[in-house]
């Protein structure tokens, strides 16, 4: 079995157990139809916002035992409400990647780090938890570095994505960041490149980096397949950053991506990972 992509959802394949797939799909298709509700089609904000409450709606039906609506129950809701109450799913979590997409709907612009990693906290940190709540994971210092991980993941996104996010107006480098680097919102939706916009890109490279290496120890806490997936994971985000340097940070004109190529790097890598957390 595999899950289709979606960018927040960082361990989900043919690598994790056969008992926790239908937990792992219902959870994946909770939230990619979330998505393409916020982000999909020729639907108005207005419009957009009316169908994720009405989604919100059906969650809280569920919680309660209740039927939801037809309109998303067979392929979302039915099969996440046998997950709820087979493996007590913290419902918070799912409202909480709600709450990141409905905000996606009117905010297009965060003031500082602290406000992007709250962004971040609600958008991608979740679906590890929610991992982790399923392999019967709870301790701190597990949570804590889950969501470093799913943060740097969410952060090396945008930096990858700069070429798609800035034209259709949506700004992810904090405008603290910004003004330390003499730039403005509008000039970054312009993707106009420049040495000040390459050393932007530098700094928030580094800080995704540093965030996705504080987590990184995640690896020898998670039993068996999945340590080994999210082993890939890790080392296939630290790609992207390569990837990004290696382009000398000129996000604003292309966009990185892995390709079959970067296998075998990416398996030496994740083999090579010492219990510090770091590849060799």
């Amino acid at each position: 079995m595999s899950i289709e992509h979606y960018e927040n959802f960082p361990v989900a394949s043919w690598l994790c157990p056969p008992r926790l797939r239908p937990a792992i799909a219902a959870i994946y298709h909770f939230a990619r139809t979330a998505d393409d509700l916020a982000d999909e089609g020729e639907a108005s904000p207005a419009q957009r916002s009316a169908d994720l409450q009405a989604y919100r709606e059906d969650l809280r039906r569920v919680v309660a035992s209740r039927p939801p609506s037809p309109r998303w129950a067979r392929p979302v809701f039915e099969p996440l409400a046998r997950m709820l109450a087979e493996y007590r799913l913290p419902p918070a979590l799912l409202h909480d990647l709600l709450d990141a997409f409905e905000q996606d709907l009117h905010k297009s612009e965060y003031a500082d780090r602290a406000e992007l990693l709250d962004y971040c906290r609600r958008s991608a940190n979740p679906v590890g938890r929610l991992l982790l709540h399923l392999y019967g994971i709870a301790d701190p210092r597990a949570l804590q570095r889950s969501d470093a991980i799913c943060s740097a993941l969410q952060l090396i996104n945008f930096w990858q994505d700069m070429t798609r996010d800035l034209p259709a107006g949506r700004v992810y480098a904090p405008l603290a960041d910004l003004a330390r680097h003499g730039l403005t919102a509008a000039e970054l939706r312009e993707c106009r490149d420049s040495p000040r916009a390459r050393a932007l890109v530098a700094e928030l490279c580094a800080w995704a980096g540093a965030l996705m290496r504080e987590g990184s120890a995640l690896v020898h806490q998670i039993p068996g397949r999945a340590g080994w997936e999210l082993r890939l994971v890790v080392q296939g985000g630290l790609r992207i950053l390569e990837k990004i340097e290696a382009m000398h940070f000129a996000s604003l004109l292309h966009r990185p991506a892995l390709t079959a190529l970067d296998a075998p790097l990416l398996l030496g890598r994740a083999l090579l990972m010492r219990r510090e957390g770091r590849s060799a």
